[in-house]
């Protein structure tokens, strides 16, 4: 975009609490802190966005809203790649304005943002995971019951917190719980070395485990290609940020590339990466980092411009114990009813 000035940027802080403390290798998160952005033009068009930061992924909560006051100030006098320029280093920032900014083009528009970048693409719905937090095999179980329960027929386990010995029977006793039918994946976020991850893939292959995001930690390129082809897809995560797609690609690493937009730095960019993963014979799966409802409609509109995505990460507003405003993504029998109101489709965020 270039279009000259005549926009007003505003942010504000917000923190949204967790409905219960997420357990994941990586630590607790119990709650979501971060910024609604709002892009108004002269005359009258309005465009919301998120920037919500998640430490080891994107800058800190400090350096975001320093990103967006630098944006603020460059709307005033410049173009809108200008103001896009301005936070090119702080990835939620930029999310939070590019989202802002697409969302008003496509509301001028009168088009859903997923159409506003795939013009030639009409979705009713995409494919959905529920996420499992890594409790007690109980917790696990119950947690898992009650997705499949509510209609999803893929559930996704947060592993690594404890031995692969204990992950294995969470898994296994999932599986005796849910059935055949229903896919299963694992996340470890990085928590195993080789020998840990290959005894957990190896075990997951015969609980036909369909993908294992982030077995290893995100330098270990060579680790993961070593463990592909062994019954059970190998997905990377933390390892794109570190790697790049080409890397990624040239040590054959994975079958599955997780993008977070959040992370990515916005719909734009993740598209493109998706883009450039399918060419290069890999799968994009899209995922939320647990945000607000703002951007989570953002990465529900990034799933439904890719063709034929897979389960996505997407179904995560039940973590939160409160939200931005009105959630406009249905989820109904394991999919996200994809919003067809011109732009992202979300009201009333910013008077909530």
């Amino acid at each position: 975009m270039s279009t000259e000035a005549g926009y007003d940027l505003e942010y504000r802080s917000f923190s949204l609490s967790l409905a219960e403390p997420l357990e994941t290798a990586g630590g607790t998160i119990d709650s979501r802190d971060g910024f609604l952005v709002r892009v108004s033009r002269e005359d009258g068009a309005v465009g919301y966005g998120e920037a919500t930061p998640l430490p080891g992924w994107t800058e800190s909560l400090a350096d975001c809203e320093a990103a967006l006051e630098r944006a603020r100030s460059t709307l005033d006098s410049g173009t809108e790649d200008d103001v896009l320029e301005a936070v090119d280093e702080a990835v939620a920032a930029r999310y939070g304005v590019s989202l802002a900014l697409a969302d008003l083009e496509a509301s001028s528009e009168s088009t859903p943002l997923y159409r506003y970048y795939s013009p030639d693409t009409l979705v009713a719905r995409v494919p959905v995971n529920a996420t499992v937090g890594d409790g007690s095999t109980e917790e696990t179980v119950a947690a898992a019951r009650d997705a499949v329960e509510r209609g999803f027929s893929c559930c996704k386990l947060k592993v690594g917190r404890r031995s692969v010995e204990a992950d294995v029977e969470r898994m296994r006793r999932v599986r005796e719980a849910v059935g055949p039918e229903i896919e299963l994946r694992a996340d470890a976020n990085g928590a195993w070395d080789y020998e840990e991850a290959l005894e957990a893939v190896e075990a997951f292959d015969d609980l036909d485990v369909s993908l294992v995001e982030q077995p290893l930690p995100a330098g270990a390129l060579e680790g993961h290609a070593d463990l592909r082809g062994r019954g059970v897809g190998i997905g990377l995560d933390e390892g794109l940020l570190e790697h790049g797609v080409d890397a990624i690609c040239e040590a054959r690493a994975a079958d599955v590339v997780v993008l977070k937009p959040m992370a990515l730095g916005g719909l734009d960019i993740a598209q493109q990466v998706a883009t450039w993963v399918a060419q290069l014979g890999m799968t994009p799966l899209v995922t939320t980092t647990i945000d607000g409802v703002v951007a989570r409609a953002g990465a529900v509109h990034l799933a439904a411009s890719l063709p034929d995505p897979p389960a996505c990460g997407l179904a995560t507003g039940d973590l939160l114990a409160e939200d931005l405003g009105r959630d406009p993504v249905l989820f109904e029998n394991g999919a996200a009813v994809v919003p067809q109101a011109k732009g992202l489709g979300v009201e009333g965020v910013w008077e909530a």
